[in-house]
């Protein structure tokens, strides 16, 4: 058994839970283009529609043609996105932006999907909350850098399921950055940022720029004739 199967049997519930959040605050229908930073196929069987989705990857080992028709797969860096402005309806990001390990590609990151997507949904775990999602463990994001490399291996349920190497553990340690709601404040000015909580800890960040309504023009009146 792997962490991985583990996290998603743990959080299966809470992704439905969220993934219906989306699609009540930024609704969807057959026609809407959404991009999917860092994306995989689960998250978008929990809608109702079927929005076309295109989820970029720094690495695809899927096939499109294995997906349904309202998926696809695109390779790319989002760091560098090759996208036009304002190309997709909504950028949809889940736990991905801190995986970017520093500041400054996160930044990177926020700006490259603002860019390209007219709305935001952009979710990641809570550097306040006390259990670190990506190993399970119980504070131990909270520890110094070299604290922190010598008990992932030994003392975190991923250490125990995964064994990593040293550099396996070195080189997650310096990719996984949690951010503060300061911090998301700052990468998305132009976005709502929404709390996840469970009991009072934030347990995840969601940033949301909801796409502009449109107004129809109103038709003229039709003209009367003279009596």
């Amino acid at each position: 058994m792997s962490v991985h199967f583990l996290f998603n049997v743990i959080f299966r519930a809470t992704r439905g839970k969220r993934m219906r959040w989306f699609e009540r605050t930024l609704p969807c229908d057959n026609e809407t283009t959404i991009l999917d930073v860092g994306g995989t196929p689960g998250n978008w069987s929990y809608l109702s529609s079927r929005p076309r989705v295109v989820m970029l990857n720094l690495m695809v080992t899927e096939q499109t043609a294995e997906l349904p028709e309202h998926l696809t797969y695109l390779q790319g860096d989002a760091l560098a996105m090759t996208c036009s402005d304002g190309q997709y309806d909504i950028g949809f990001s889940n736990s991905v932006i801190e995986h970017m390990g520093t500041w400054e590609n996160q930044r990177r990151f926020a700006e490259q999907l603002r860019r390209v997507a007219r709305g935001l949904w952009v979710q990641t775990p809570a550097l306040g909350f006390p259990i670190e999602p990506h190993f399970l463990a119980p504070f131990v994001h909270w520890t110094p850098k070299p604290w922190r490399k010598a008990l992932l291996r030994y003392f975190t349920p991923w250490g125990w399921l995964e064994r990593p190497s040293r550099e396996k553990v070195e080189q997650t340690v310096e990719e996984i950055r949690l951010l503060s709601y300061r911090e998301m404040r700052e990468l998305f000015p132009d976005c709502e940022i929404f709390i996840e909580r469970v009991l009072f800890w934030p347990k995840s960040y969601i940033a949301v720029r909801r796409l502009p309504k449109v107004t129809l023009p109103t038709p003229n009146a039709p003209a009367r004739s003279a009596a």
